[in-house]
C-alpha cells in the first residue's frame, strides 16, 4: 500500500476507527499525491514569479490563451476564472460560499463539526464517491421502494453492493419508520450499512415531518448503539423546495454528533437548488469531530477525484459563485420558489377535486419537483405508452404501479389539461383491456 495511503488510514484509526472500519478496499487504498504534477504546479505558481513550464495549459499575454470567440460569449469573465484548471477539490471560494450558505440554510449546523464542502462534478458523482469509498461487494445499501435508479447503478452495479429496501410509505401514508429501522438492524451480523436519505423524495416528492426526522434519526444511533457502522448521506438534490408543513432542514444537521459509529456526508450541489443542471456542480460534505479525520477524508476524496476527472469544470464553478455573491441571489432564487410551489398546490388542488374520481389516486407529496401517481386496474407503463402514443405527453412509469410526472417543467396554465389527459388515459386504457 503507498505509504500515504497508510497514513491516512492512520490517522482515521486513531481518530474514529469506526469510520476506517467503513472504508472500501478501495476507500484504504486511495490518497491524493503529495509528490507529482499537481504539487509541483502549486509550488511552481507560488514561487516562480520568471517562468513557470509546470501545468499543462497554455497562456498568451500573461493569461490563459483562449479563443475571442469563445470569450465575446464570456466578456464579463476574467479568463484566469474559467480557463485555467480548477483545483481537484474545487475553487476555494465556491468551497467557502457553499459552506455559508448550508449554515444558513440550516440553522442546526451552527456549532457542529463538519468539513469544508468538496465539488464535485454534480450529485451522482458526490454518490459514485460514497460508493468508492465506502461500498464493498455485500455491503448494504438501504434506501426505499420509491427511489431514484440510479442508486442500484452507483452501488449495486459499479461497487457490488445489496441493495436493500424499505417501503417509504406506512399505511398512514407517512414515512415508515418501523420499517426503516428493521431494515437496519438487520444489518447486525454485518455490522455495517451505508444508508441514503433522499428528502425531498425522487420520485414521489415527499419530505418528512419533524417527529418523521426524529424517528429516523433515533433509529440510526439504536443501529450505531448496536454495534453496526452507520455511513449516512443526505442525497439534499432537491434541498429547499419544501412546500408544505415539512423538515425545512436536511437531516444531515442533526446526524453530525450523533454517535462515533455514525459518518454523516452531506451529497448536494447547485444542480437543483439554483436551476443549473446542466453547469454539472454539486458538493461533498463530511462531519466529524476530528479535524484531522476530516482532512484524511478530504485528501482521500481529492485521490477519488484525481483518479476519475482530475478535477471538475471551472467555468460552472464560476458562475456559481458569481450568483452565490450577487445581491440578486435570494430575491431571484424565491420568485423561482414560489413559482414551483403554485404549481405543486395547482396539482394538489386538482387531484383533491374529486373531477378525477378514483382514476388518480396519488403518493402524499408536499415538495420538490415531482408527484407520484398510484395506479389500480391498470399498469403505470400501459398508461404511460398511451399518454405518449395517442396524446404526445411523456411521463415515467416506475413498476406496475407508479407513474411519475414533473410538474416542475409544466407552466401552471397547462397543468390542468395534462391531468385531465392523464386521467383521460387511465379510462381509455381501461377500456380497451
Amino acid at each position: 500500500m503507498n505509504p500515504l495511503a497508510q497514513q491516512l488510514n492512520e490517522t482515521l484509526q486513531k481518530e474514529n476507527p469506526h469510520v476506517y472500519d467503513m472504508l472500501s478496499g478501495l476507500g484504504k487504498a486511495i490518497y491524493f499525491p503529495k509528490e507529482g504534477i499537481l504539487s509541483q504546479s502549486a509550488e511552481a505558481k507560488s514561487k516562480a514569479n520568471k517562468f513557470n513550464a509546470t501545468i499543462g495549459i497554455a497562456t498568451e499575454g500573461g493569461q490563459p490563451m483562449h479563443l475571442k470567440l469563445i470569450q465575446d460569449t464570456l466578456s464579463s469573465y476574467n479568463p484566469k476564472d474559467i480557463y485555467e484548471y480548477a483545483p481537484p477539490a474545487g475553487k476555494p471560494e465556491l468551497r467557502s460560499a457553499w459552506r455559508a450558505k448550508m449554515v444558513k440554510d440550516n440553522p442546526g449546523l451552527q456549532g457542529k463539526s463538519y468539513g469544508n464542502p468538496i465539488v464535485t462534478n454534480a450529485l451522482t458523482h458526490g454518490l459514485s464517491i460514497v460508493a468508492d469509498l465506502f461500498a464493498d461487494a455485500g455491503d448494504a445499501v438501504i434506501i426505499p421502494d420509491k427511489n431514484w435508479e440510479n442508486y442500484e447503478l452507483t452501488f449495486g452495479v459499479r461497487r457490488g453492493a445489496v441493495i436493500v429496501e424499505y417501503p417509504l410509505y406506512n399505511e398512514e401514508t407517512k414515512f415508515n419508520s418501523k420499517g426503516f429501522r428493521e431494515a437496519l438492524l438487520a444489518q447486525k451480523d454485518k455490522g455495517k450499512a451505508i444508508v441514503v436519505l433522499n428528502f425531498p423524495n425522487n420520485p414521489t416528492g415527499y419530505t418528512p415531518g419533524l417527529q418523521e426526522g426524529l424517528e429516523i434519526v433515533a433509529a440510526i444511533k439504536d443501529a450505531a448503539e448496536a454495534g453496526i457502522n452507520v455511513a449516512v448521506v443526505t442525497d439534499d438534490a432537491y434541498f429547499g423546495l419544501f412546500f408544505e408543513d415539512s423538515l425545512q432542514e436536511s437531516l444531515f444537521s442533526r446526524l453530525c454528533d450523533l454517535h462515533p459509529r455514525v459518518l454523516a456526508i452531506k451529497v448536494d450541489g447547485a444542480t437543483k437548488e439554483e436551476y443549473v443542471w446542466g453547469f454539472r456542480v454539486g458538493f461533498i460534505t463530511y462531519a466529524s469531530d476530528s479535524q484531522a479525520a476530516l482532512a484524511a477524508l478530504e485528501q482521500k476524496t481529492m485521490g477519488i477525484i484525481r483518479a476519475t476527472i482530475s478535477s471538475g469544470p471551472h467555468p460552472s464553478q464560476t458562475f456559481v459563485l458569481h450568483a452565490l455573491q450577487s445581491e440578486q441571489f435570494e430575491e431571484q432564487k424565491a420568485e423561482k420558489f414560489a413559482i414551483m410551489k403554485r404549481r405543486a398546490n395547482v396539482v394538489k388542488s386538482l387531484l383533491d377535486s374529486g373531477k378525477y374520481g378514483d382514476n388518480l389516486p396519488y403518493y402524499p407529496f408536499n415538495s420538490g419537483y415531482f408527484m407520484c401517481l398510484k395506479l389500480s386496474g391498470v399498469t403505470a407503463e400501459a398508461v404511460r405508452q398511451h399518454l405518449l402514443n395517442e396524446y404526445g405527453i411523456g411521463t415515467i412509469a416506475l413498476g406496475e404501479t407508479d407513474l411519475r410526472i414533473a410538474f416542475s417543467c409544466i407552466e401552471e396554465i397547462h397543468l390542468e389539461e395534462l391531468f385531465d389527459t392523464v386521467n383521460k388515459a387511465v379510462i381509455e386504457v381501461k377500456q380497451a383491456q
